[in-house]
């Protein structure tokens, strides 16, 4: 049995087979919707139900709260609808030429930038390209591990070379790579996927927020920017527990120093004698210090599913951020 789903306000629609989720249907019909994860943690794809009766699948109570769903709202990726249903919710005309693809690759080089971060870059056939925005991800396919999706962390103009940026949390890709991986192995991956990317039809200054290795998508989306002279004022506030966790510190500092981006770490695990001299706390709550009103700006959060939402609740309740001026994609671990 299929449904069909209306779009609203664009009054496009398409027919939802049985067992398949809003997300994925209209995907695969080329109509382009906010999503992340795909797996209910982010929260970029919740949206407004208007009209007809849906299940709501899998999802975490602080990515949808009860309050939330009673208001009509639903996690798209994991919604799948009862009768004919009508949604509210933005279409992303900026993805409408970009194509997701499943292509091989060759793992070019495996350099660890602290010692539970891998740097991985990904050589292409010679004869490929891949078109993606800035800030899209992939998803990594193995035969020896589970599928595994990891951010794009070089920038689209940097052709031939994918970089990606991996944490080892203990999960079975993460030893994968960690332990048996080597240069020149073959690897396939699907993408790109998401809709984590600098929105251009806007000049309003930029904060971005970021957690560990949420760092990666943000590292493409600022050299994206400078690679096109794009003038709005860009602020990047990285969060870690250790120095550690700042792997390209060097390189952030760098972008301040020569590009004017105003960049503050945060440190939240240190004891109290370390010598360190910076800012120590959850890094949003730094953002709120410094900006306590946040109207007239856009942001961009990646990292830790809590630290994503912890940033959109108070952004929105607490700094007047328009809730359309919060994009995110949060990192969801591959072992707890």
């Amino acid at each position: 049995m299929t449904h069909t789903v209306t779009i609203k306000p664009s009054n496009q629609s398409f027919e939802l087979q049985e067992d398949e989720c809003l997300l994925d249907g209209a995907l695969r019909e080329g109509l382009h919707m906010a999503y992340g994860c795909r797996n209910g943690a982010c929260g970029s794809c919740k949206a407004r139900v208007l009209s007809g009766d849906i299940e709501h699948g899998v999802h975490q109570e602080s990515t949808l709260s009860t309050a939330e769903k009673a208001q009509g709202f639903a996690l798209f990726c994991q919604t799948k609808a009862l009768s004919d249903v009508v949604i509210e919710c933005r279409e992303i005309s900026a993805l409408k030429d970009i194509v997701v693809r499943l292509m091989p690759c060759r793992v070019q080089t495996l350099t660890r930038l602290a010692p539970d971060v891998m740097h991985i870059t990904l050589r292409l056939p010679s004869s490929e390209r891949l078109a993606f925005l800035a800030g899209q991800y992939i998803d990594i396919i193995s035969k020896a591990a589970p599928r595994r999706s990891l951010s794009i962390a070089s920038p689209p103009h940097q052709e031939g070379l994918l970089e990606l940026h991996l944490r080892n949390y203990g999960g079975p890709f993460s030893q994968f790579v960690f332990n048996t991986l080597k240069e020149k192995d073959i690897l396939r991956f699907e993408g790109p996927l998401g809709t984590f990317f600098l929105r251009e039809d806007t000049q309003k200054p930029i904060l971005f927020l970021a957690s560990g290795t949420g760092f990666a998508p943000i590292k493409a989306i600022i050299e994206h920017a400078l690679h096109q002279k794009i003038p709005r004022a860009m602020s990047l506030y990285w969060g870690g527990r250790i120095k550690e966790d700042l792997y390209l510190h060097e390189l952030a500092t760098e972008w301040a120093q020569h590009h004017g981006i105003h960049f503050v770490p945060v440190l939240s695990a240190l004891p109290p004698d370390d010598p360190w001299t910076g800012r120590r706390g959850l890094v949003h709550e730094a953002v709120m210090v410094d900006h306590p009103l946040l109207a007239d700006y856009e942001v961009y959060a990646c990292g830790a599913p809590i630290m994503v939402e912890s940033a959109r609740r108070d952004f929105i309740n607490h700094c007047q951020l328009p809730e359309e001026s919060f994009f995110s994609d949060a990192f969801t671990p591959g072992a707890p």
